[in-house]
């Protein structure tokens, strides 16, 4: 701890987790370090102590890591033997290198999840002796589609493929990606109703809190909304959902915030991933709880008492905003604004480019549909300069 009794928390990664959590650090009274790879990241521009370098570096990760009380991660691409280092140096490390392998690693997460009796879609690990053979296997078993996906690495859609039959057009993807070296899986291709997120957190001390249960909608393997809570799930799937994800964040010795993405579906629900990090589906509990993902995941990581989950009003609506074909989102903030001056704009400071998330609007209310109507048109006029309304009509 400082000299001024104040504790200091490292980040490593510099996007717009970090700079958000900046946001409640201040109000916390506590002092946020950023390790970020270049001074133009999104963190980099709004947080005092911002040291340059690179995350997958251990020599930049331990000069980062000194004077810091806990170091905790804004994603999960920092390589696990790094931080073991750091935790076997003394380093609080928050989630640890143990935990956060279930975030890096969708085989090894299968894995333990599998053999802790939660449910999951079935899975193979492709063996790179054998893998079309394997696939076939497969495939005889649950049909077509099937999802493709890399073991590690992927977000956002990115490493995962669905494969409709097993073409001329699947075999070469196959043997083009363990070519370049990306470690395989297939999965079932589940039917679900819909896309529904559990986020909790949990202290060293062994609390927890969990969030409600919220919808996320998908659009080509991008959140675009999300609403809180969950319309029309049940007070029984709910607390179900709630209890799964803290009973992971336990079983694996989470510590900080824990989303657990699930599908469901007709024989309940279905574990699709997980994330160790404040997390895009509580990007609304900003404005619509009593504390923030961003607030909770420090009280987490210092082992400080955890804050209320309630929320602030009937419901709340996320919409990501992403980026269109101008990148002058700033001149579009007028007719927003005066358009809707109760829905909140947060931008991350990052440039702006056709479908990358660039910032959020949320808005909260009673009349569900009116706040989605309220939050999208938000979102497509910062992105288009028009409401998708206007667009259509024009079509």
């Amino acid at each position: 701890m400082t000299k001024s009794g104040v504790p200091v928390v490292g980040m490593a990664g510099g996007g717009q987790l970090a700079r958000m959590t900046q946001q409640a650090a201040i109000g916390l009274g506590v002092s946020l370090r950023v390790l970020a790879g270049s001074p133009d990241d999104s963190a980099a521009k709004v947080v005092s102590d911002v040291r340059v370098g690179d995350d997958r570096s251990l020599d930049d990760l331990v000069a980062f890591a000194e004077g810091c009380d806990v170091v905790t991660f804004d994603h999960e691409h920092v390589p696990g033997p790094n931080i073991r280092k750091l935790e076997s140096s003394g380093v609080p490390c928050r989630p640890g290198a143990a935990a956060l392998a279930h975030a890096q690693d969708k085989l090894v997460m299968r894995e333990r999840l599998t053999a802790m009796g939660v449910p999951c879609p079935d899975y193979v690990h492709l063996h790179r002796s054998a893998p079309l053979a394997m696939l076939e296997t497969f495939a005889s078993k649950h049909g077509f589609p099937l999802v493709l996906k890399a073991a590690r690495g992927g977000y956002d859609g990115k490493g995962v493929w669905v494969l409709d039959a097993l073409d001329r057009a699947a075999v070469e993807l196959v043997h083009e990606l363990l070519a370049g070296d990306v470690d395989l899986m297939v999965e079932e291709h589940v039917g679900f109703t819909r896309e529904l997120a559990a986020l909790v957190a949990r202290s060293p001390y062994g609390q927890g809190a969990a969030y409600p249960i919220v919808e996320t909608v998908q659009e080509g393997g991008i959140c675009t909304e999300v609403i809180s809570p969950a319309p029309g799930l049940s007070k029984d799937t709910a607390v179900e959902a709630q209890h799964l994800a803290l009973t992971v964040a336990a079983e694996l010795d989470v510590v900080g915030l824990l989303a657990v993405e699930l599908f469901e579906t007709e024989r309940g629900l279905i574990v699709n991933e997980l994330a160790m990090r404040p997390h895009n589906s509580g990007h609304w509990t900003i404005e619509g709880a009593r504390t923030s993902q961003f607030e909770q995941h420090l009280r987490a990581v210092l082992d400080l008492p955890l804050g209320s989950t309630e929320p602030t009003a009937r419901y709340t609506v996320m919409a990501n905003v992403l980026g269109g074909d101008d990148p002058d989102v700033h001149s579009r903030y007028f007719h927003v604004m005066a358009h809707d001056p109760a829905v909140k704009v947060h931008l991350y400071g990052k440039e702006s480019r056709p479908g990358r998330k660039i910032g959020h609007v949320t808005a909260l209310g009673d009349d569900l549909a009116d706040l989605r109507e309220r939050a999208r048109h938000a979102a497509d006029y910062l992105r288009w300069g028009t409401a998708m309304s206007e667009r259509e009509e024009r079509r």
